[in-house]
């Protein structure tokens, strides 16, 4: 590595590296795209290897966010978040043996789809409704955390932010605007081996860059400051028992509860598949998950050893030192992981986000095969605007409140708008009750509308207590007695 800001990483060779990785998606979704008819954009003809799925979603679930934001993270919160990675362990467990029978006895293409069998009309709408608002805000934030990276790459030519944003969005709009899900399940495995490759290479480089062998290192981080994981004050956000049941909660609801990526679990050739693709997913994902927290303790060892200022934002740590302290090989390196970070999220949500539109709000499937091909063309276009416009909206934010973490802000939004989610699905599965459906919307706006009031003043109401990511399962419970008080008979519910 290198100690100057010369790596030789100029803004020419990040355009060039960028060019070439576009390529390589690009003749990947030329093989996988032909065919490709509606049922391939949406659920990849269900002709999906399980095992190839399984190691696709680990890079969809990681982002850019735990990229970036995860090993910045590790100088304020330390390894806490690895309490939140076991308790998803607990959450994929759920999905495995509760959702994904459910979804494949139901033969779903859009996971709302049994909202409107167990509920009605209305409720299925804001199920829909809301998995868009999620992930519309949740990408949208992960696509602006890798733009904002690649600015500190393109600084100095004259590139604005907005033409940074346009371009990731355009290029990733291009390869999956044909296949759909069927491409993006062999993408996502390409771009998921790029993103743990250039993390396990950055610890490597850093190692030796350190003069540490691997024992050292492991000792090093280990009694680090940076290393403290389990937290046992029940008033911080950071309690033990908060982040794993939080952590369980996240994971059904980000996963089980969303188009995006129960899509691609349900493109696998039948149940058995999609539940092995779950359970070695959840196993591989904690393993992933403690690699990147390492390195994040890595790279405050690597600053303070160079005498490196830190940036104001720990999300710009990561990238400051790639572009301009590291060697070039190593620029290059974490430079194809943030970008396979960004293509291995955004993709796939713009393909779900198009998918529930579609079918949840147009009908789409039971219109000609014409009119469907060309309705997903032009909704896939209009999320992709979408997109670029609520990024330049987090610029906007994260510009007049620098201390903002874009990792908080993804859990929080989760929890104001998955909430009303998992109120829904948890009802109408423990619950034999039926509800007066057209109330339904109110009552999840109300849910959100209360959750967030009560986290607002929650130290003063609660004795000094503070939520953490616990209060999507406190908008989740609002949302379950919410629906009690619309029910309107004990009768069992249907078949669904």
């Amino acid at each position: 590595m290198n100690e100057n800001m010369e790596n030789g990483l100029s803004a020419g060779l990040i355009a060039l590296v960028i060019a070439a990785y576009f390529l390589l998606l690009l003749g990947v979704a030329h093989f996988t795209s032909k065919g490709a008819n509606t049922e391939s954009f949406f659920v990849g003809n269900r002709q999906s290897p399980w095992y190839i799925v399984a190691f696709g979603m680990i890079g969809a679930s990681l982002s850019g966010v735990t990229f970036i934001s995860v090993p910045g993270a590790v100088l304020t919160d330390q390894f806490a978040y690895f309490q939140l990675v076991l308790g998803y362990l607990l959450g994929y467990l759920v999905i495995g043996v509760v959702l994904l029978p459910l979804y494949y006895r139901l033969q779903l293409t859009s996971i709302y789809g049994y909202l409107a069998q167990r509920f009605g009309y209305w409720s299925y709408k804001s199920g829909s409704f809301f998995f868009i608002l999620s992930r519309t805000v949740g990408s949208s934030s992960r696509v602006f955390l890798t733009a904002s990276a690649l600015q500190l790459g393109f600084a100095g030519i004259g590139i604005p932010f907005w033409l940074t944003t346009a371009l990731s969005i355009l290029l990733i709009w291009i390869y999956t605007r044909q296949g759909g899900i069927k491409t993006i399940v062999w993408t996502d495995t390409l771009q998921t081996a790029f993103m743990i490759s250039a993390a396990v290479i950055s610890v490597y480089l850093i190692k030796d860059e350190l003069g540490w062998t691997f024992g050292e290192m492991v000792t090093n981080i280990s009694e680090s400051k940076y290393a403290k994981t389990w937290f046992w004050d029940v008033k911080e956000s950071s309690f033990f028992f908060k982040q794993f049941f939080s952590g369980a909660f996240i994971a059904i609801v980000m996963t089980g509860l969303d188009q995006d990526m129960m899509q691609k679990n349900l493109s696998c050739r039948s149940l058995g598949d999609a539940q092995k693709n779950m359970f070695w997913f959840s196993i591989v994902l904690v393993f992933v998950n403690l690699i990147f927290l390492g390195l994040g303790a890595l790279l405050y060892f690597y600053a303070a050893h160079k005498g490196i200022a830190l940036p104001e934002k720990t999300d710009q740590l990561y990238p400051l030192l790639a572009f301009k302290h590291f060697s070039l090989g190593a620029g290059i390196i974490f430079l194809l992981g943030i970008v396979a970070a960004t293509y291995s999220s955004a993709d796939s949500s713009l393909t779900a986000l198009t998918t529930a539109f579609c079918v949840d709000f147009l009908g789409v499937e039971t219109k000609a095969v014409s009119t469907q091909a060309r309705t997903v063309k032009i909704v896939h276009i209009g999320f992709s605007i979408l997109m670029v416009l609520v990024v330049l909206l987090f610029k906007r934010i994260s510009d007049a409140y620098p201390e903002s973490n874009i990792l908080g802000i993804i859990f929080t939004a989760a929890g104001y708008t998955y909430g009303p989610l998992l109120g829904l699905f948890s009802f109408g599965l423990f619950t034999k009750w039926q509800v007066r459906d057209q109330f339904v919307p109110f009552v999840c706006i109300f849910s959100l509308a209360a959750s967030y009031t009560l986290n607002l003043y929650s130290e003063q109401l609660l004795w000094g207590y503070k939520f953490g990511f616990e209060i999507l399962m406190v908008n989740g419970l609002i949302t379950f007695i919410g629906l009690l008080c619309i029910t309107t008979s004990k009768e069992k519910m249907s078949e669904a």
